[in-house]
């Protein structure tokens, strides 16, 4: 079966074992699926809308539930109607965990399939290890430099490069005076790296910093497109491109580059975890396959994202906030992307910033779709039109805020990248995003309104007498746990 097919995907013996061949190859061979794995077999099939059935469903018994007991302690119809709209959002988020809940315990997780590349990273795999940071002084830059040198020590040896793509901080005016002595303590750090370690294929360790660009919108100097820009600009580079914002390098930068894994300033990577992830998305099944007609990849995958989790903290380095607050339950979809549910139901994961990409595959699939200046929540909409797979069984670790402050500015920074997503979800710029990628966009934006209109219904329901307003309280807190 595998020889007789006419692509690469097809030929390698994986697509009729576990791919999209598996029900040729079952019946070529007599083979009759068990009762429980036809009936997982259909819910796949039955896909987004049997999912979303699923949680209308269980929302609504949900709150039917919680109006029933409201009832017979008292509440009236009034009383009712008034709780309903404020609860409902809650009942969905109960709903959802449910729901999501039987997905991973009755669906097996399938790990995607991966080259093992014991030997190292062969030259037609070569990949750019990168990390977008800030340079705001010598002692945050040495941090850069020294995880900069972890990662390459935790990883196999072969065609790896590592850069710290870097911008200064917002301005006043195009250069400040702190600019010219940070950068050349940089390369200065890069030069000691690379003389640290040497490779017969040129230098290993980059720094690529930007020039700023003026901002009419935010009124400033400032680096175009903050993170989103330093990656649009490095696949540029990588591919030849003279007229990014960069400065020239002092190093020579590599320009046949396949892959790029793009890492936060905090990422800690594991032991492997690089060669694994390329060589996941390197095998033939992944690998992405671009639609001219739709604008997006359809099949493969453009983008591996790893499971992410945070970083416990060590000794007295870690606050009380962060011990009770670094490990929230349910489906987180920016700092703990430990769920299957998307991947495992519909075979496709979300971005969530930290992960693999293939460079052509990427550019391809985005090329002109984000005007400036419109998108701060830019990970997740790569990951809907790149085509992102979760790979579950490969891990990264970062640190949780230390303190509220900090916590509730990541949360409004992304609520509001949510919110600006609102027009590829409901807007005139909704044509050509998948109807999956609209449900993730639109089901952030549930997300950020389940606190506030809870906050609502445990108010509305304080106005009732002690009795009830104990009751809906219980009811409330019960749907958000």
């Amino acid at each position: 079966l595998a020889n007789a097919s006419d692509d690469a995907r097809g030929r390698d013996p994986g697509h009729v074992l576990i791919g999209a061949g598996l029900g040729t190859f079952e019946t070529a061979i007599g083979f009759a699926p068990t009762l429980p794995a036809r009936l997982l077999r259909l819910a796949g099939r039955l896909g987004l809308g049997g999912y979303a059935l699923a949680i209308a469903l269980v929302s609504a018994s949900v709150l039917g539930a919680a109006g029933w007991a409201l009832h017979a302690a008292g509440a009236s119809l009034a009383q009712l109607l008034s709780l309903a709209p404020l609860a409902l959002l809650p009942a969905t988020e109960a709903a959802s965990a449910l729901v999501n809940l039987c997905v991973t315990r009755g669906i097996t997780p399938a790990p995607l399939p991966s080259l093992e590349l014991s030997t190292g990273v062969p030259p037609n795999l070569r990949t750019f290890v990168a990390v977008p940071v800030l340079l705001t002084g010598p002692d945050d830059l040495s941090e850069h430099l020294e995880r900069l040198e972890v990662h390459h020590l935790s990883s196999v040896g072969g065609a790896l490069h590592y850069a710290l793509l870097s911008d200064g901080l917002d301005a006043t005016h195009e250069t400040i005076g702190t600019d010219a002595s940070l950068i050349a303590l940089a390369e200065a750090g890069i030069a000691r790296l690379n003389a640290a370690y040497p490779t017969s294929a040129g230098n290993r360790f980059l720094l690529l910093h930007r020039r700023r660009r003026w901002n009419p919108s935010e009124g400033c100097w400032m680096g175009w497109e903050r993170k989103r820009g330093k990656l649009v600009e490095l696949n540029r580079l990588l591919r030849g491109d003279d007229g990014t914002s960069f400065l020239p390098s002092v190093v020579a930068v590599p320009q046949d580059v396949r892959f790029v894994i793009t890492l936060d300033a905090d990422t800690r990577v594991p032991r492997d975890a690089v060669r694994r992830l390329i060589g996941k998305l390197a095998h033939p099944l992944n690998r992405p396959r671009f639609d001219a007609v739709q604008g997006r990849i359809v099949e493969g995958y453009g983008i591996l994202q790893p499971r992410v989790t945070a970083a416990l903290p060590i000794g007295q380095e870690g606050s009380v906030f962060q011990r009770i607050s670094s490990s929230p339950g349910g489906i987180e979809p920016y700092a703990a992307a430990i769920s299957d549910v998307y991947q495992d139901l519909f075979g496709e994961g979300s971005f969530t910033g930290k992960g693999i990409y293939d460079i052509d595959a990427f550019e391809a699939a985005l090329m002109g779709r984000v005007p400036n200046n419109s998108m701060l929540s830019h990970d997740l909409f790569e990951g809907i039109f790149a085509r992102a797979a979760l790979a579950s069984d490969v891990e990264v670790v970062e640190d949780f805020p230390a303190r509220y402050d900090v916590a509730a500015r990541r949360q409004h920074r992304w609520v509001r990248g949510d919110w600006q997503l609102f027009p590829w979800v409901f807007g005139r710029r909704r044509g050509g995003v998948p109807t999956l990628g609209r449900w993730k966009m639109a089901d952030n934006m549930r997300r950020s309104l389940v606190v506030p209109l809870a906050a609502l219904a445990l108010g509305a329901g304080w106005l009732s007498p002690l009795p009830l307003a104990s009751l809906s309280t219980v009811l409330v807190i019960a749907m958000l746990t």
